[in-house]
């Protein structure tokens, strides 16, 4: 589909309900070769840029996906980021947020967009998503201004409404409208025209793209609830291996602070395990201190993540700890704004 001085956007699928087409000799869902996609939506020979597609030799359930996967999907853009001016990765929908944001800290000094995409209803079916969020994010991932990518970041586009990826989560399993970003603003929003919020979007970077692929997978997540015993807490940090555990609490931040729960942390603080401190509430941020039950937290060495989301939490746990191994290093990085992911008003370049 050759578009001459114009764009060239390069569409990664990886697999998710989006490549799905309906057989029609036993009426079930069933991948289909996505080399093919102009066949399936025809309007893309429309779209006014180079198009090229590449899939994963298997595609995977978005259930499924691990680092393993998102070291493909990051070393197929290294492979090609100079030949392309953007990217468009199609992927389930269930875990995106969690693979959008692992790209946003494995891409240091991204400057072209990638764009995550996906469907609610496969892209076979008469009332699918999956075309307008397809084109759309085509449009996103060529879209210049001054001649320069608008949109230079990873991010998340899902009917008619762009995210910066690292800042979503899935919200809605039935409703087209799957995804949400609740601390911060929409990037864009799809109408008859694409209004871009300019002055939301990260700018552009001077710094060659590097690529960060080691990732730390001895983590967990405890999700706090009234009634949580000791012994579970114990068993929990006695988990062979961990070095790091992002605590969901309530509102801003706040546990319980009854004794042998503050114990339980010191104990696992004193083993170096980093702990990471997210809100369980969809808006705010966690405010350690605000609140006595939080004070306590401060006190022992856990890192409150003020606004961040659980899925950016992990991930950048995950990078974190496969790049540095000093406590202290470890906490500093984990409050320090890499890509726009937690309230900062400085974004490191590091």
């Amino acid at each position: 589909m050759p578009k001459t001085n114009q764009s060239k956007i390069l569409i990664i699928y990886t697999g998710g309900t989006i490549g799905m087409i309906t057989d029609v000799e036993t009426g079930s869902l069933k991948p289909f070769d996505f080399n093919q996609i102009t066949e399936e939506v025809p309007e893309l020979k429309k779209v006014p840029y180079h198009l090229e597609t590449l899939s994963f030799d298997e595609p995977i359930d978005s259930s499924n996906v691990t680092p393993v996967e998102w070291i493909k999907v990051a070393n197929l853009i290294e492979e090609n980021y100079k030949i392309y001016d953007g990217f468009v990765v199609l992927h389930g929908s269930d875990t995106m947020a969690y693979s959008a944001s692992a790209l946003s800290f494995m891409l240091r000094h991204l400057n072209k967009p990638v764009i995550f995409t996906g469907s609610q209803l496969p892209i076979g079916v008469i009332r699918t998503d999956g075309k307008e969020n397809l084109i759309t994010a085509i449009e996103i991932a060529g879209a210049k201004l001054s001649g320069k990518p608008i949109v230079p970041e990873v991010c998340v586009y899902f009917e008619y409404k762009l995210y910066r990826g690292n800042r979503t989560t899935k919200l809605n399993a039935e409703h087209f409208e799957a995804f949400e970003s609740f601390d911060y603003p929409i990037l864009a929003n799809a109408g008859i025209k694409i209004d871009y919020n300019l002055n939301k979007i990260l700018g552009h970077r001077d710094q060659p793209l590097q690529i960060y692929r080691n990732f730390n997978t001895n983590v967990a997540v405890l999700t706090l609830f009234p009634g949580v015993t000791q012994e579970f807490v114990r068993h929990f940090f006695n988990t062979p291996n961990l070095q790091g555990v992002v605590i969901q609490t309530f509102g801003s931040g706040n546990a319980l602070s009854k004794q042998w729960f503050l114990d339980e942390l010191l104990r696992a603080v004193r083993k170096n395990i980093i702990l990471f401190n997210v809100t369980q509430c969809k808006r705010g941020e966690v405010n350690q201190g605000r609140y006595e039950t939080s004070e306590a937290l401060d006190r022992i060495g856990v890192v409150g993540a003020k606004d961040m989301t659980l899925e950016a939490a992990i991930t950048k746990m995950m990078v974190v700890l496969g790049e540095l191994t000093e406590p202290e290093e470890i906490k500093a990085a984990l409050v320090r704004s890499f890509c726009g992911e937690i309230k900062s008003t400085i974004v490191s370049n590091s």
